[in-house]
């Protein structure tokens, strides 16, 4: 994987006085729905593990600089896969591009950089717990649009405009559908219908 986040490298270079603390909050609202991070807590599936990823490039010997220049071409560049749903060797979803833009992408790569793979390869992480707004954060935010949850993600559809009722959100997030993956076996039951309930008690308001 690290090869392809690597094959782009036509983008301007990140900034030194980029700020990966505004990166860590961007990537939560944007990204970490769509990939594992352990720094931002995030788990998501859909594209590459980050710390998987760049655990290989930092052995390689990739500098932090090297890795958020890799990250912000990827942003604006995002490179265009085979996918499938069911094949662990494929992406379930290609990532669209700028995705992030401005000193947004550049803060987001900067904070990728400071902390993607620095523990080696690394197991996602397991959710606890069943604070709705919490698991819509680390599993939903970065497809979908909620203000509640400050979500502003676009790969998936906008639920403040949807404000779908308690009954399809938990079958949604159950069986999935489309890009989204089915949720049954990674959270527990009480997960999905507290997630479920916060998204149908707070779209739209």
């Amino acid at each position: 994987m690290a090869a392809i986040l690597a094959a782009c490298g036509t983008g301007g270079k990140v900034s030194a006085g980029a700020d990966p603390q505004n990166g860590k909050t961007v990537f939560q609202q944007k990204c970490a729905g769509c990939h594992t991070l352990g720094a931002a807590g995030a788990t998501g599936t859909l594209g590459p593990n980050l710390d998987d990823s760049f655990a290989q490039a930092r052995s390689e010997g990739f500098s932090e600089s090297a890795i958020a220049n890799i990250v912000h071409d990827q942003i604006r560049f995002p490179g265009q896969y085979s996918t499938a749903q069911n094949n662990p060797n494929y992406l379930k979803a290609n990532m669209p591009a700028n995705l992030v833009t401005g000193s947004d992408a550049e803060d987001v790569a900067a904070f990728v950089a400071a902390n993607a793979g620095l523990q080696g390869y690394s197991e996602s992480q397991a959710i606890s717990g069943t604070n709705g707004q919490q698991i819509f954060k680390q599993k939903c935010a970065g497809c979908h649009t909620l203000q509640a949850a400050g979500a502003t993600g676009t790969i998936g559809p906008n639920l403040d405009q949807l404000k779908p009722p308690l009954s399809v959100v938990q079958n949604q997030v159950i069986h999935g559908g489309g890009v989204m993956p089915a949720f049954k076996g990674v959270l527990t039951d009480a997960q999905i219908k507290a997630v479920a309930k916060y998204v149908s008690d707070n779209a739209g308001k």
